[in-house]
């Protein structure tokens, strides 16, 4: 089977929908394995990375910010079939140790130790130059056989004489889920879907292992992030790299942490990781909920940033390139067993930092869950 040159009629043996670590390093994963089939990566940004993105912007062509995940965490060096994924990157200079400066903020704005956090415990790699260096690599890692359509957000799922349909008359032999957005039941509310769309493209009973694993999706809870970015003219190079607030910080504040991303001409990018608050999250709500929460952390700003203070004097003068929502920026528990991850009879299969298993809910998790899944498909 091939790809065909005509975008609007497309089949393929293997779509994954989301072209960040769990589905770009399930790609290259299975190429590893010696599959030969062809593979379509459906991303709704605009290129691979999820929440390892980077921002780049059309009015300054050299800007580059990671606004999702600012390094890649593991709980121990890799192992076995991850380390086989992971080392080749490390040898090519993609990803580097992360040994930039960890600190910890009280509620009264003093500088302590960094608080404990899985996040923090392991290991912890950047990609070089950006994040988003690591989930291209792997696309290129997966050949030419692969396939990226980005800037697609998939709502609708069908399921239809052993074929699973896109829109664009789109189609494949099997379906891999990264995130869970498309198997959960959240997904009604913050995106106005009418319906689960996987549990509408395979109704119940088709598949009892299907039925399992989306029942255990249900009872899923992530955490939701409101990232500002924001732009502060030439900065000293004394400065921390993650800014972390303390429990009682971080209820005061509703801000988990602050990271700095210095550009190439000294510029500092500077990324608020903006708590959730509970208010509900709708397509009618969300654009009101941006400019609160971009407005509420900039008045945070003002006493979070006195420590340091050349970033708390360019506060205002410091651009804002706007809020990222992340829908699901971490899981926090019901992980997927492993033994749920691939649905045989409907030919459906998940991967990412939401799947049991070491590193859950960190990088190691997702691309752990990347090359299990590959093992199974292969």
């Amino acid at each position: 089977m091939t790809l065909l040159a005509d975008s609007q009629h497309l089949d393929v043996d293997l779509a994954v929908i989301g072209a960040g670590l769990g589905g770009t390093g399930l790609a290259a994963s299975l190429r590893q394995r010696g599959f030969d089939g062809t593979i379509l990566l459906l991303e709704a940004g605009r290129g691979p990375g999820g929440r390892a993105s980077t921002r780049r912007r059309r009015d300054d062509v050299i800007w580059r910010l990671d606004h999702g995940a600012p390094c890649f965490s593991f709980s121990q060096q890799p192992q076995g079939p991850l380390a086989e994924l992971w080392n080749p990157l490390l040898d090519q200079g993609i990803v580097q140790p992360d040994l930039g400066l960890v600190v910890g903020l009280s509620e009264t704005g003093c500088l302590v130790d960094p608080p404990e956090h899985p996040l923090l415990q392991g290991p912890r790699f950047r990609g070089v130059p950006t994040m988003a260096s690591v989930p291209e690599a792997f696309m290129r890692a997966a050949g030419s056989k692969t396939q990226g359509a980005f800037g697609e957000r998939i709502s609708r799922l069908r399921r239809e004489s052993g074929w699973w349909c896109f829109s664009g008359q789109r189609r494949a032999r099997s379906l891999v889920v990264t995130g869970n957005l498309l198997a959960h039941p959240r997904s009604l509310e913050m995106l106005g879907w009418p319906d689960v769309p996987l549990r509408s493209a395979v109704p119940l009973t088709v598949d009892p292992l299907l039925d399992t694993a989306l029942a255990q999706i249900s009872e899923m809870d992530a955490s939701v992030r409101w990232n500002l970015m924001l732009e502060f003219p030439r900065c000293t190079d004394h400065l921390p790299r993650q800014i972390w607030l303390t429990t009682d910080a971080q209820e005061r504040f509703g801000i988990e942490r602050m990271v700095l991303h210095r550009q190439h001409d000294q510029r500092l990018g500077l990324v608020v990781h903006g708590i959730d608050d509970g208010s509900p999250i709708t397509p009618a709500s969300q654009p009101g909920l941006l400019l609160e929460q971009e407005s509420r952390q900039r008045k945070a700003l003002t006493e979070l940033l006195r420590p340091w203070p050349e970033l708390a004097q360019a506060l205002p003068l410091a651009r804002s390139l706007g809020v990222m929502r992340w829908g699901a920026s971490q899981p926090l528990d019901h992980p997927l067993p492993k033994s749920l991850q691939w649905c045989e009879p409907s030919s459906v299969g998940f991967c990412g930092d939401w799947i049991a298993g070491p590193g859950f809910g960190m990088a190691e998790g997702a691309l752990q869950s990347a090359v299990d899944l590959a093992a199974q498909l292969v």
